[in-house]
């Protein structure tokens, strides 16, 4: 999977809701999904997270949980034969997730955690490292380091931008260059590019910028990989509602990509 990730000759999409719901949402955001990028041939990952153990508010929904949470992903895998990406937290998670995700994602705030990447790095699987609001570019190759240092050199970087004051979060494209430069595949977390961290007891968001800014990021011909939270109903989300991108927009979004991917 690997490898056909990083040889295929069109970028490949990482989306689904930022938390896992109820088995019917879930089902109707993977179906629409895989119905999508089949027939626009871009290679599709389903993720859902069974925890966010990042909330603003302890008010804040944070999911299925492991067990229950891990069954619905498995039933969407098997249903529509898709891998799979969701968040460990804890070191202790790494083996059991493994046992249904192929891809194991470190968020963001634990892209540092020495334990957490080595024992994720050791599952042998496709790990996916979240670069944190306040590291550099170069800073997120330290953190692959830990994970090859386990002999499994399956990783892959995400740009989720970097903090700009209290509130706000930018994206420096540059990055993607100097990311680039590891030969892993790159990724650009789109819609949590575009949050407003934590004002109040909610995180905002401006996903009205989402195509603008997928597009812009595919043109530097520096990303391999997007990555977009959805919804049906995003206002309606149990979390991230103000960040995810509407589900019946994204095959619009997704053939406008793809017209700049094969014109760079």
């Amino acid at each position: 999977m690997y490898n056909n990730i990083k040889q295929s000759d069109k970028f490949f999409l990482i989306a689904g809701p930022c938390v896992i719901e109820s088995e019917d949402i879930m089902y109707r955001i993977a179906e629409e999904l895989v119905r999508v990028t089949s027939d626009l041939g871009i290679p599709f990952i389903f993720k859902a997270s069974y925890k966010k153990a990042n909330r603003t508010s302890i008010d804040s929904y944070s999911g299925a949980g492991l067990e229950e949470g891990l069954a619905v992903l498995a039933k969407i895998k098997q249903e529509f034969s898709v891998p799979i990406i969701t968040d460990i937290h804890e070191s202790w998670e790494a083996k059991v997730v493994a046992e249904v995700a192929d891809i194991l994602q470190i968020p963001a705030f634990l892209s540092r955690q020495t334990d957490l990447l080595v024992e994720a790095g050791k599952t042998g699987k496709i790990v996916n490292i979240k670069k944190a609001q306040f590291m550099a570019g170069e800073d997120v190759l330290n953190a692959a380091e830990k994970v090859v240092s386990t002999g499994n050199d399956q990783v892959m970087l995400t740009e989720r931008g970097s903090s700009f004051g209290y509130h706000n979060l930018v994206v420096d494209f540059r990055n993607f260059a100097i990311m680039q430069e590891s030969g892993y595949p790159i990724v650009y977390d789109v819609t949590h590019s575009l949050q407003q961290p934590s004002i109040g007891k909610i995180s905002g968001g401006t996903p009205h910028y989402v195509p603008m800014m997928a597009k812009a990021a595919l043109a530097t011909g520096m990303v391999d990989g997007l990555f977009l939270e959805t919804h049906p109903e995003p206002s309606k989300g149990l979390s991230d509602a103000k960040s995810m991108f509407e589900l019946g927009k994204m095959r619009k979004l997704l053939t406008e990509c793809l017209r700049i991917w094969d014109a760079r």
